[in-house]
């Protein structure tokens, strides 16, 4: 059986090369795909054009009933999505099943942000009125990753529909079931068919075609710095803007007046978790001098005491890589790491036991030159970097020596000092005595190498908005 895109809302049979999805934790290919090709995209175009000019009338509280239905069919599907998930990118149960309770939380949230989006008077300056809306871009293409398509797709999806737009959303080759599944249950939920498109395939045959295509005004893609530039160029060719979230390679910065224990299990949580596959994973660790070594040693216990194995355990903290060639990915910066002087404190390796899947063991590394690959460039796995610093000059020199400015996380009882760090830091997001703590309410973007825009909070719908003035004579 060939699992369908679709177009209009109706399942059909791509015209496009067959997708094997395989199940990391086990290398099994049991599922098949049909992708796009470059006349099943017009097809879903024509949809999603007849869709536009009915739909962009739609009142912003009728909208919001059917974002609602969708979070509460979400919710009743959550086991389903999960697993699904679980199967296509190895993250663990628990983490599958927390994330498809965010993704129902993300509909809600932009049902009420829909209803309660405000037109802003101006100011006035003369004898006009003048009044600033927001209105749709018309059709908007959605370009999603794979290492968290439930989140991912749903951050991109609601706000794009609560806004007013059509949309084309390209899954990754990696997980295309789960864009399929919410397409569907947007569909059940009471969305125009006709807004509803989902085309499966490669960057090349599907995500270009849609960057590229006339009718397509504004895209939002979550990736890579490399694709992020070449959709940009290419947009740029048709003056269309870009949501663009992007790599990073994001500094944790510990003093020596923090609560270790407490710093040290973020610490973990926030490159172990998933894999490291989290484009905030707090990869550099950055760790003054007086508590180095009482660190470091903390990280290596918890690090030990990981359960590696089956995602579908519910014991499991640690599954397997989303796929072995990226395993072969990360496993290319260790050898670099060696390579460039770095020392392996613990990890380097693949687990004893557990040959069938794409599982490789969490990784600390110390001694690298802050101009080695393994330091500068994003590994995208469970590998964390250490270096020591002796003051704040030195500490900001290091922590802004990237060419990307995701997130940040800064472990000190000095608040002043926090505070002061945190303005210093080239980040889009700092975290002061935690980390990785996200929430649909709060913008969320980079600075640098790590994007444009910011999607997530109040801001989120306003990125698939243009911004129109009416001037009133009074």
């Amino acid at each position: 059986m060939i699992e369908p895109i679709l177009i209009g809302g109706k399942e059909v049979l791509g015209r496009g090369p067959t997708l094997f999805s395989q199940n990391p934790a086990n290398g099994e290919s049991k599922v098949k795909y049909s992708t796009a090709s470059y006349l099943d995209l017009d097809d879903a175009i024509n949809a999603a054009t007849e869709a536009n000019s009915s739909w962009r009338e739609v009142l912003p509280h009728k909208r919001a009933v059917l974002l609602r239905n969708v979070g509460k069919l979400i919710e009743r599907d959550k086991e389903e999505l999960a697993k699904l998930q679980m199967i296509q990118n190895g993250k663990t149960i628990k983490e599958c099943r927390s994330q498809a309770k965010a993704c129902a939380e993300i509909f809600f949230y932009y049902a009420s942000v829909c209803e309660t989006q405000e037109t802003v008077v101006t100011t006035p300056r003369s004898n006009n009125l003048s009044m600033t809306l927001n209105e749709p871009f018309g059709i908007v293409g959605l370009i999603t990753p794979w290492n968290s398509p439930l989140t991912m797709e749903a951050q991109k999806l609601a706000p794009a529909l609560a806004a007013g737009n059509s949309v084309i959303l390209k899954p990754s080759e990696v997980t295309p079931g789960i864009g399929i599944a919410l397409g569907k249950l947007c569909v059940e939920a009471g969305f125009p068919p006709e807004l509803i498109n989902v085309l499966n395939g490669s960057g090349t045959d599907v995500g270009s075609p849609i960057v590229s295509h006339p009718s397509v005004r504004m895209v939002s893609f979550t990736g890579g710095t490399n694709t992020g530039r070449a959709i940009a160029r290419a947009a740029s060719e048709k003056l269309m803007p870009v949501a663009l979230e992007l790599g990073g390679k994001s500094p944790h910065i510990v003093f020596a007046d923090a609560n270790i224990e407490q710093a040290s299990r973020a610490i973990a949580d926030g490159i172990f978790g998933s894999m490291g596959q989290s484009c905030v994973a707090g990869s550099r660790l950055l760790v003054q001098k007086d508590i180095y070594e009482s660190l470091i040693h903390e990280l290596i216990n918890i690090v030990k005491s990981y359960s590696v194995g089956n995602p579908a355990d519910e014991s499991t903290e640690l599954g397997p890589l989303s796929s072995f060639s990226h395993r072969d990915v990360v496993e290319n910066y260790i050898r670099s790491a060696i390579s460039d002087g770095g020392e392996i404190l613990i990890g380097g390796n693949r687990p004893e036991g557990l040959d069938q899947g794409a599982y490789y063991l969490p990784t600390i590394i110390k001694d690298l030159s802050p101009n080695a690959r393994a330091y500068k460039e994003e590994i995208f796995g469970p590998v964390l970097i250490v270096a020591s610093f002796d003051n704040e000059e030195e500490l900001i020199e290091l922590a802004n020596n990237s060419v990307y400015g995701l997130a940040c996380g800064i472990w000190t009882n000095d608040f002043k000092r926090a505070w002061r760090i945190a303005k210093n830091i080239d980040a889009g997001t700092v975290w002061i005595n935690s980390y990785k703590v996200l929430s649909i309410a709060n913008p969320f973007g980079g600075m640098k190498d790590s994007g444009l825009g910011q999607e997530k909070g109040r801001q989120g719908i306003e990125l698939y908005q243009a911004k129109k003035t009416i001037s009133i004579s009074i």
